[in-house]
């Protein structure tokens, strides 16, 4: 059984990942596979640097993403070009590791994407677990962790579903605007429940 976990920027998806870890359930992060695809002899990064030139692009012919993030959170077009690009070869990959995951006999696995609803990749999974926190707390957090000014943290969080829609569609949520004691009571809630599903999915499906 594969969830989804995902939520806004900054709303602690990488931590709560490794709480579901801690409990045995392993998981891969799309931002990671996302990384992976525009590496440096990448057939991905050919075509964004054929687009934007070098100035997207590090002295070391590595992606300067935050060269480009702000080209494509300034203009919508290219950042759904960006996506035409990027997305299918993620998705594929993803693939992959979630089935070398799934080989290893754990209950469930998590898909961690914060583009989970926007990309289609909810079509992979079986259940969406949305983790929530205030946009103030977003904003914060993005500022400090990202070295951007409050503007710009605003422009991403903007360019994202917005929070109410990402609610609506989510089969669970997690409430991660607390304490980590309490993020981790909720994890341990969500696991026992997810077990079970995983048990009976497993007894439903044929041999």
């Amino acid at each position: 059984m594969i969830i989804g976990l995902t939520g806004g920027i900054a709303s602690g998806k990488s931590t709560v990942a490794r709480a579901f870890e801690a409990l045995g359930a392993p998981w891969v992060d799309a931002d990671d596979v996302a990384r992976e695809v525009v590496e440096p002899g990448e057939p991905a990064l050919a075509e964004i640097a054929e687009r934007f030139g070098a100035e997207v692009l590090n002295s070391n012919g590595s992606l300067d993403r935050r060269a480009l993030r702000e080209i494509v959170f300034k203009d919508e077009s290219e950042r759904r070009w960006l996506e035409s690009v990027t997305h299918p070869r993620i998705r594929e990959r993803l693939i992959a590791h979630l089935e070398r995951l799934a080989a290893g006999g754990a209950p469930y696995v998590l898909l961690v994407s914060p583009l989970l609803f926007e990309s289609g990749q909810y079509q992979m999974v079986d259940r969406a677990l949305v983790i929530d926190v205030p946009e103030a707390l977003q904003i914060k957090r993005t500022a400090a962790r990202d070295d951007v000014d409050d503007a710009q943290a605003r422009a991403i969080i903007a360019a994202q579903m917005p929070r109410a829609e990402r609610l609506a569609r989510a089969d669970d949520v997690l409430d991660n605007g607390g304490s980590e004691a309490e993020m981790r009571r909720q994890v341990a809630e969500l696991d026992w429940q997810y077990r079970q599903l995983a048990t009976r999915k497993n007894e439903s499906d044929p041999v």
